[in-house]
């Protein structure tokens, strides 16, 4: 979902993060509120008020997002689910769990969370700009405040559509897996329902951008194509949690891994390893044990005029343990770090002997095979 992240502070021990759209967002609602909704709401303002109120308003509006999350955070904390932080991104903001939650009690609790929160935050804005317009404040304040109130208000309202994984559709969800037990069903239905709600806002986008209200309408096009994506991706994500939790790695890896020695030159080690397998990384052994490990960026680090006289000795490095892990690992911990990594290939480990080695696409192919039989076995 993510691209290039940039972490901007820690907050009750989660870290905060912004994804590079986040940036395009802030200058859209910036520029959207000076140019368009204070200008409408409080007319005969000089124009640098409306940037200001606009600058002000849109640091309010990601402040709400991020006490939104944290809502969503601490009660997952709460029940023993971990977060791995908080990232503001192109549609608003999310708290990433690094598991489903234990039970249906504790999905309610944490979905209601973030809408409970916004409705408190509306409260609480909508009292200051009561109470600052009984006192006399200037105009522009009341305005921030009284936007501030609405885009919470509204910020609830939408959370709450059962539309996974929307919060309303994680509550939808939580209570069809109470009802029936099964997290997979419950997830299938509710992300059913995601999609759908996706291809309605695609609809009315479309229908908004032949009627002139091009904007907003784009704007719904992008929701709906992202709430109809992440419904699919809620989805296939649990599917393979389901194929991989419990087993270990020992279970899906290659037993006869490709290795290189270090004494091979890494003339040879480009034409007869990187060219035939087009992998990215061989670990290099001695007999039997582990030395290093070399991968195509130590060899591209290298001149070309010199891979006749070194050898994979002079470009291996040591082997990071984040390209290691135990044969006994769960698979679904392996998969995460992969993904957290960007690594392809994982050194399987029994001890400090190598047994295997993990390649992402041979995982893939298992999980995808596994989730055909679970989805004929479901069709019947």
């Amino acid at each position: 979902m993510f691209g290039r992240t940039t972490t901007l502070f820690r907050l009750f021990g989660f870290h905060v993060q912004a994804d590079m759209s986040w940036l395009f967002l802030a200058l859209l609602i910036t520029w959207s509120l000076a140019t368009g909704y204070f200008p409408f709401e409080y007319e005969h303002l000089p124009a640098s008020f409306y940037w200001g109120m606009a600058l002000v308003g849109a640091a309010g509006l990601f402040a709400s997002l991020i006490f939104h999350e944290l809502a969503h955070s601490l009660v997952a904390r709460r029940f023993g689910i971990p977060i791995k932080g908080i990232t503001l991104f192109i549609f608003g903001g999310v708290a990433h769990m690094d598991e489903e939650p234990p039970g249906p009690r504790s999905e309610f609790w944490m979905a209601v969370a973030g809408p409970l929160s916004s409705l408190l935050l509306a409260a609480g804005f909508y009292a200051v700009m009561q109470g600052g317009r009984a006192i006399g404040w200037p105009e522009p304040l009341a305005g921030i405040t009284g936007y501030l109130a609405f885009i919470n208000v509204l910020l609830a309202v939408f959370n709450l559509v059962p539309a996974f994984p929307l919060d309303g559709g994680r509550v939808f969800r939580s209570a069809l897996w109470a009802w029936t037990g099964n997290l997979q069903w419950a997830t299938r239905v509710a992300s059913r329902f995601g999609s759908g709600f996706g291809i309605v806002l695609m609809v009315l986008g479309a229908l908004s951008v032949f009627t002139g209200r091009f904007v907003g309408g784009f704007w719904y096009v992008l929701i709906g194509f992202f709430l109809y994506n992440a419904a699919g991706q809620a989805y296939a994500h649990l599917l393979v949690r389901g194929a991989l939790k419990g087993e270990p790695v020992r279970r899906f890896m290659s037993r006869d891994p490709v290795t290189v020695s270090p004494d091979l030159p890494v003339q040879s080690l480009v034409d007869d390893y990187l060219y035939r397998y087009l992998y990215d990384m061989f670990p290099v052994l001695r007999g039997s044990t582990v030395v290093g490990c070399v991968t195509t960026k130590d060899v591209g680090a290298l001149p070309r005029a010199e891979w006749a006289r070194k050898t994979v000795a002079d470009v291996m490095r040591t082997c990071s343990p984040e390209n290691t892990v135990q044969a006994g690992t769960d698979a679904m911990a392996a998969l995460a770090r992969m993904n957290r990594t960007g690594s392809s290939r994982l050194m399987v480990l029994d001890g400090d002997k190598l047994v295997g080695i993990l390649v992402l696409k041979d995982l893939m192919k298992l999980v995808a095979f596994r989730m055909d039989l679970e989805q004929m076995e479901e069709a019947a």
